[in-house]
């Protein structure tokens, strides 16, 4: 039948559908797995009625708007994706990868404390980042595998050239941490 995750509905029309999407459960999506996007661009992540409400409100919170480009690196099989479909459900389009090679609005960086040099890591995240962008700074909440400590981050930003903002819980395991090159007097 596809995805475990996909929940069955009986939509507005008479049909099964998708909880998520409306889209009858048998589509080539569902199949795919929960990333998958139907022909109209919906995802399907939801298993449960409001699954995914409290990680929309955290796009929204991170002040990801339609049309903004938003880069995603450090993407691995921990991450969260709920949160990483309410990103691209708040832009209204897929995040791009490393390798897109035009300026984007927003990075969100996914990092554990084994994933090398934080500093080196923050300025390969200023590659494409348009002047007043953000880095959103994703990393595991404390007590997850992976934890990074607030002291490396507060220590690792200005060497980067960068000034640490706010941080915030994003999801059950992971926490956002903004970053934003500082503002130069005129």
């Amino acid at each position: 039948m596809g995805s475990a995750r996909v929940r069955e509905t009986t939509s507005a029309l008479g049909g099964r559908g998708c909880g998520s999407c409306r889209v009858p459960v048998d589509c080539a999506a569902h199949v795919r797995g929960p990333r998958a996007r139907h022909e109209h661009g919906r995802h399907c992540v939801s298993s449960t009625v409001g699954d995914s409400a409290p990680a929309a409100g955290t796009a929204d919170r991170l002040g990801l708007k339609p049309g903004m480009v938003v880069q995603e690196l450090g993407w691995d099989n921990d991450t969260d994706d709920e949160l990483r479909v309410a990103v691209e459900d708040a832009i209204d389009a897929d995040m791009v990868d490393g390798d897109y090679g035009n300026v984007v609005d927003a990075v969100l960086l996914w990092w554990r404390d084994d994933d090398g040099d934080l500093v080196d890591g923050l300025v390969d995240a200023l590659t494409d980042l348009v002047g007043g962008g953000s880095i959103w700074l994703l990393t595991p909440k404390v007590g997850r595998p992976g934890t990074v400590d607030a002291a490396d981050v507060s220590e690792a930003a200005p060497i980067a050239g960068l000034a640490q903002t706010t941080t915030a819980a994003v999801s059950k395991d992971w926490q956002a941490t903004r970053l934003v090159a500082p503002k130069t007097p005129a």
